[in-house]
């Protein structure tokens, strides 16, 4: 932690994101208009709501310096009396920094190849620091887009040695959030509460039905006709965290189960992919159980 204080603290930038949620009340905008202003800075994307439900404001602005590079730590230092003014929960980020990642696996590749195939291209915009599972089978995927491969093996008795590896695999690469690429263990209380949005699950159903396992097969006994997946930050509740991004896939009494899972399968590496690039590009605003997703 101290490591990424320092290097704030000497962080040269010429463009950042700010994202914030506080209280509705007038002059926010113009508030927040004017101290960059003062700051030498010029807005270049801005997205805004209003939610009437919470009362709650929420922003996301991406601003470039007129005046070359700022300090990062003295443009926190700047907004941070205005962010007291308004009761913000806010942040402030380089907008070319990219932020590292650590993805978990299970035995089924397709979300990881496609995440890896998306960073491999430069179009997702995160730092692949490596792939955590608990088989071995995506080794050799792995190993082709050259990225480290750490096999933690699981069992009921060793869950919480084996979390505990996590964290410290996150800590020692740096990484500032994990990805759940299909990775079928269900996370202890105690580590979703140290990841607490910080970590993003891709559920192969369409929340908020058809939760926990097997949720094809479920949606097949249903007769459904259409098939979804939702990626969604992990909370202690199974299958219950806030939902990040969604989609869905016609079927019909023709298809059967096996064919559902082949097409839900196209479907759920789209949906988390999309789901780490908001993230990554912090177009994600926590809403209570709910998010904001000011996406393009």
């Amino acid at each position: 932690m101290t490591k990424k204080i320092e290097e704030v603290s000497v962080q040269n930038v010429e463009e950042v994101v700010l994202s914030f949620s506080c209280k509705d009340q007038p002059g926010i905008v113009a508030a927040v208009a004017n101290m960059f202003t003062l700051q030498g800075f010029n807005i270049i994307e801005s997205s805004q709501f209003e939610d009437p439900d919470s009362d709650k404001f929420f922003m996301r602005t991406v601003l470039s310096s007129c005046e070359g590079t700022k300090n990062l730590a003295q443009v926190r230092s700047a907004f941070e009396p205005l962010a007291t003014r308004y009761e913000m929960d806010w942040e402030i980020h380089d907008y070319c920094y990219k932020p590292k990642v650590l993805i978990a696996v299970s035995q089924w590749g397709h979300c990881l190849e496609h995440l890896l195939n998306s960073w491999k291209r430069g179009v997702l915009p995160v730092d692949v620091v490596g792939v955590v599972s608990n088989h071995e089978v995506m080794r050799s995927l792995c190993d082709w887009y050259e990225v480290p491969y750490h096999y933690l093996p699981v069992n009921k008795e060793t869950k919480p040695q084996q979390e505990q590896e996590i964290l410290e695999l996150m800590e020692s690469t740096a990484a500032d959030f994990l990805v759940l690429a299909r990775y079928m263990q269900i996370l202890s209380d105690n580590l979703c509460q140290k990841l607490k949005g910080r970590a993003i699950n891709i559920h192969h159903s369409f929340l908020p039905g058809f939760k926990g396992a097997r949720p094809y097969h479920q949606a097949f006994k249903r007769g459904v006709k259409l098939i979804g997946a939702t990626a969604h930050y992990v909370t202690s509740d199974l299958d219950e965290g806030p939902i990040i991004e969604q989609s869905v896939e016609r079927v019909s009494h023709a298809n059967s189960a096996e064919e559902m899972v082949e097409i839900g399968r196209d479907v759920e590496r789209v949906v988390l992919n999309r789901a780490v690039l908001w993230h990554a590009q912090h177009r994600v605003l926590l809403n209570g159980d709910k998010t904001v997703v000011f996406s393009r």
